[in-house]
C-alpha cells in the first residue's frame, strides 16, 4: 500500500495570481461539516474574495474567510452557513511564519486552490504582496510574448 493520494483539483483562484504576486506557498487542512464536502464534490464553491487571517492578534489559529460553499442541494435544516469562517488545520512553525509576515512585513494569505487529496480537503495558500499596474501590464506583455513565440515553433 502506497502512501500516494490521488489529487482532484476542485476550484482555482485564477484572480489571485493576476492580482498578486506570490511570496510562499502552504497546504492546509480545512476544518469543514459533512454538507460542505458534499457541497464541494459537487463543485459549487466560489473563493473570488477569500482570504486567510489571524483575527486575534497574538494567536495561532488562522481561519478561511470569505469562502463561498453553497448550501447542499439535498440537506436539511442542518445546513451550513455558505459564508461561514472556517479554521484551517497548519503545522505550528507555519502558522507562526504566516502570522508574522502579516503582521510585521504586510502581506496577505490568500487561497489558491482547493482540491482533494485523497478522502482529504486541502486549500493551497500562498502569502502574497500586491501588484502594481504596471506589474500587471508587464505579466500580461510576457504572456502574450511566451504565446507568440510558441505559435511560431508549432507552424
Amino acid at each position: 500500500m502506497s502512501d500516494e493520494r490521488t489529487i482532484r483539483t476542485i476550484v482555482t483562484n485564477r484572480k489571485a495570481l493576476h492580482e498578486f504576486e506570490v511570496l510562499q506557498r502552504f497546504e492546509a487542512g480545512i476544518a469543514l461539516t459533512g454538507t460542505e464536502v458534499k457541497s464541494l464534490r459537487a463543485g459549487k464553491v466560489n473563493m473570488a474574495d477569500a482570504y486567510a487571517s489571524f483575527p486575534i492578534r497574538g494567536s495561532n489559529e488562522c481561519w478561511l474567510l470569505g469562502l463561498h460553499i453553497s448550501p447542499y442541494d439535498f440537506g436539511n435544516r442542518e445546513n451550513h452557513d455558505p459564508l461561514r469562517k472556517r479554521k484551517l488545520l497548519l503545522k505550528h512553525h507555519e502558522l507562526i511564519r504566516m502570522r508574522e509576515a502579516i503582521e510585521e512585513k504586510g502581506l496577505t494569505v490568500v487561497p489558491l486552490s482547493l482540491y482533494f487529496s485523497g478522502p482529504y480537503v486541502k486549500v493551497e495558500l500562498a502569502l502574497v504582496r500586491g501588484k502594481k499596474l504596471y506589474d500587471k501590464r508587464a505579466a500580461t506583455k510576457e504572456r502574450e510574448q511566451r504565446r507568440e513565440m510558441q505559435r511560431r515553433t508549432d507552424d
